[in-house]
């Protein structure tokens, strides 16, 4: 039993069935998720026979910081936090003037594939408890002293492969019993599993998808992203817009800009045919090269050229700041050099 994954209502029951008061099991969830207490020890008005029969029948799901760097260009912050299991995870803090904003984990590896992605390269250990989730959260909160107000879901793994877990996650981070930050704050970012999407729609959450497209056709998208062999770029933007019909939140389009693959303005001009008339964003993000690929950086004026065609086609359209550049921020480099370094 993982308390920290369950509901409020969840945990005042399995109080009952254990023997207890009701009401303890809102002084337990107050305590994980609103002090973000990571142990019994530190619950003070919790009974010690209490704490010892909980001891002998659920779990406290958390993560130990197993290193941080910070960033001396812009204050980023990388966290590396090991699991109950052995398993490493990584977080990055980034401090914007409208807020604090966290990039949290959702699995322990990847299976999707991604060519340009560090993540993945390890493929996948396993998916995270929705308390494994949070407490990437709760721990950089208590460690800054300062409110976190935005969550993004693309550190290592797919959040729509870890969907359920995901679900649970986004219930106990917007309850009003605990952070309660708001889903117009949250960010699920997804490399397009279609029907994952489409069931997402249909939960009409008001929470931002982000989608990973990288390409502007199928073929060149098949080359970097697995996934493009089972879903066609069609398929994923009706999905898209079926999310859009339920939800009526504006799709955000992630697309890595790869020097003399997929920047020149032809590319450009396909991706504008492809989301002509459709409300969304396009975020460019010139590509972080990871040793095991030979893929580069665009150049600055090969960015600046694509932004400025979708821009007259008008495509909504910004070039994403890069942050903590010299911590090896970028989704799962720190995690991959940690794991090399244990084996």
């Amino acid at each position: 039993m993982d308390l920290k994954s369950m509901t409020l209502p969840e945990l005042e029951d399995y109080m009952e069935s254990i023997g207890e008061k009701k009401f303890r099991g809102k002084q337990l969830y107050e305590w994980m998720h609103k002090h973000l207490v990571f142990s019994l020890e530190e619950m003070n008005n919790i009974p010690k026979k209490l704490k010892e029969k909980i001891e002998t029948k659920s779990e406290i799901y958390g993560v130990k910081l197993a290193d941080c760097f910070v960033s001396k260009l812009d204050g980023t912050r990388k966290y590396l936090f090991e699991l109950h299991d052995g398993n490493i995870i990584e977080s990055v803090l980034m401090k914007y003037k409208h807020g604090n904003s966290v990039c949290i984990s959702s699995q322990a590896g990847c299976r999707m594939g991604c060519r340009f992605c560090a993540s993945t390269l390890g493929g996948l250990d396993r998916n995270l408890e929705p308390s494994e989730m949070l407490s990437q959260i709760y721990y950089i909160q208590k460690d800054i002293g300062e409110r976190i107000s935005n969550v993004v879901m693309m550190g290592t793994g797919e959040p729509l492969d870890n969907f359920e877990n995901v679900l649970r996650f986004l219930e106990l981070i917007t309850s009003e019993e605990g952070l309660h930050i708001s889903q117009r704050n949250l960010t699920i970012s997804t490399c397009g599993i279609v029907p994952k999407i489409k069931e997402l729609a249909r939960k009409r959450l008001q929470i931002t998808l982000a989608i990973s497209l990288h390409s502007p056709n199928d073929e060149m998208r098949k080359e970097l992203m697995p996934i493009a062999n089972k879903y066609s770029m069609d398929e994923l933007l009706d999905a898209c817009r079926y999310y859009f019909k339920e939800t009526n939140r504006r799709m955000t389009f992630e697309y890595s800009l790869v020097a003399g693959m997929n920047d020149q303005p032809e590319h450009a001009m396909q991706l504008c045919k492809r989301l002509k008339g459709f409300p969304c964003h396009v975020n460019l993000i010139p590509v972080n090269p990871i040793k095991e690929r030979d893929f580069k950086q665009s150049l600055p004026e090969s960015v600046s050229g694509f932004k400025k065609i979708l821009e007259k086609n008008r495509v909504n359209v910004t070039i994403r700041r890069e942050m903590g550049a010299d911590i090896n921020a970028a989704c799962g480099q720190l995690r991959r050099k940690k794991l090399q370094s244990v084996r």
